[in-house]
């Protein structure tokens, strides 16, 4: 996928111009900000919080390695597999080969981002195998065929009255649009399909290394159902995702949900170590972990290493003036708004991620609001100063560039620049031009700034007699 600015524009265009989608974030979105304000005016040290996960997500980045080989160690220990994916085909080909040894051909998802990532349900699928999303945003938007459109709530675009008429076109129910019918609807059609799933595949929220263990956080009782009714647990994690040890996990897990969904936790946190034991009733017979790297490795030690601590909460998105107005899906990746206008051009390569960057107005809401404090604007900065270096701005408007900027460095030409723009203003309107609403503009002032400033220093003090 190759986005550039034209790309990013055809889509929010487009979300802009539907009021009902457009509304439909905003109203998301402000109901999510509400509660995240409600639940941290609860917590008195949520600043210092704030402050001591910040110097543990950058202390654990820093030393991933080390991290790594311990929850390796203990992983093994408590008796999961662990695996090594660099990238997209290790990942396939792990996981269709933990298939084949068990004559799979049924899988059941719990929501997991990093799976989006490498388009896993696509390799399964094209390897004769069903593949059924069981988190009802990630299952509404399978049906409809779509992508996801936030990474907390993929469907969150969709209302309530499509996703009724979605169930009636391809489960064959048509019901009222109450969320609570809605969603027993789901519940009965995936029940069937748990109990005849070979497989359950999930994502991790995080690992820990001292233990070897790792956590679910949902909000749905699915994420359980995928996890231990199937035979073979397939757990996919993001090889950052990861705590030393369960004081510092607490300290993640005691943010996460607050900044996410304004909840002191989630409704269901799980931990997972290992397979189940034999004196536990339920629970796979085989755990495996696969710790996904795809480019991530390459972003330590750099000046984007900061990214990787993010812990996937949201928050940004609910904040960021671009993503609401745009919608998850005009950012062409699996992980959009602020987030994801950094994450993905490092992960997924800049030259096909261009117009990422340049989708931000460098406001610095998103770092106000991240839990962690990660400085989202200045490697947004950052990201447009490589475009510029490696070539990726096209002529045009590199020219454009170059000019203004040599323009705006000269007061002279600032002063005919603007005198033109007035001219320009003065024609359209004597002869009642209207070119793309510019008429609504205020006209350029006759002065400058400076041209006043310096008119004033002119003028005596009045106050002095």
């Amino acid at each position: 996928m190759k986005v550039d600015e034209k790309a990013f524009r055809k889509i929010a265009l487009k979300t802009i111009r539907d009021k009902r989608l457009s509304g439909a974030y905003a109203t998301a979105m402000q109901r999510n900000r509400g509660a995240r304000a409600a639940a941290l005016e609860r917590v008195p040290d949520v600043d210092e919080l704030r402050d001591e996960l910040k110097q543990i997500r950058a202390a654990t980045v820093a030393n991933l390695g080390e991290h790594l080989q311990e929850f390796e160690r203990n992983a093994a220990r408590a008796g999961a597999q662990v695996h090594w994916a660099q990238g997209k085909e290790d990942l396939g080909n792990i996981v269709l080969e933990i298939a084949r040894q068990h004559n799979a051909r049924r899988v059941v998802k719990s929501k997991s981002m990093v799976t989006e990532e490498v388009h896993l349900n696509q390799m399964l699928e094209e390897a004769g195998m069903r593949v059924v999303e069981t988190d009802l945003g990630e299952y509404i938007i399978q049906l409809a065929g779509e992508t996801p459109s936030h990474i907390i709530a993929p469907a969150i675009h969709q209302t309530a009255g499509q996703v009724a008429d979605l169930f009636a076109d391809k489960i064959g129910q048509r019901v009222d649009s109450t969320p609570s019918t809605l969603t027993q609807v789901a519940r009965q059609t995936l029940r069937q399909i748990f109990l005849e799933a070979d497989i359950g595949i999930s994502g991790v929220n995080l690992g820990v290394a001292e233990t070897g263990s790792i956590v679910l956080v949902t909000n749905e009782g699915n994420g359980r159902l995928t996890t231990s009714l199937p035979k073979v647990h397939i757990a996919v994690m993001g090889i950052e995702r990861l705590a030393p040890t369960w004081e510092e996990a607490g300290v993640w897990l005691s943010l996460l949900a607050r900044f996410s969904t304004g909840q002191a936790l989630s409704v269901y946190t799980s931990v997972i170590t290992g397979p189940a034991r034999d004196t536990e009733l339920d629970g796979p017979e085989e755990v495996h972990i696969i710790l996904l790297d795809n480019n991530r490795s390459r972003i330590t030690g750099t000046k984007y290493e900061e990214a990787l601590q993010c812990i996937r909460c949201g928050a940004c998105l609910s904040v960021c003036p671009v993503y609401l107005a745009s919608g998850g899906h005009a950012y062409h990746s699996p992980y959009s708004g602020p987030i994801g206008a950094v994450i993905s051009p490092l992960l997924f390569g800049l030259e096909n991620y261009k117009g990422l960057p340049n989708a931000s107005t460098l406001c610095g809401a998103c770092l106000d609001v991240c839990p962690v404090r990660i400085d989202l604007p200045r490697m947004l900065r950052e990201l447009r100063v490589d475009q510029v270096e490696q070539g990726l701005v096209p002529l045009p408007e590199r020219v454009l560039e170059q000019t203004a900027s040599r323009m705006l460095a000269t007061p002279l030409w600032m002063q005919v620049f603007f005198g033109l723009g007035r001219f320009g203003q003065l024609m359209m309107k004597l002869f009642n031009i209207k070119f793309n609403q510019l008429e609504q503009y205020p006209m350029v002032a006759q002065k400058s700034f400076r041209q006043q400033w310096a008119a004033m220093q002119e003028e005596p003090d009045e106050r002095q007699g």
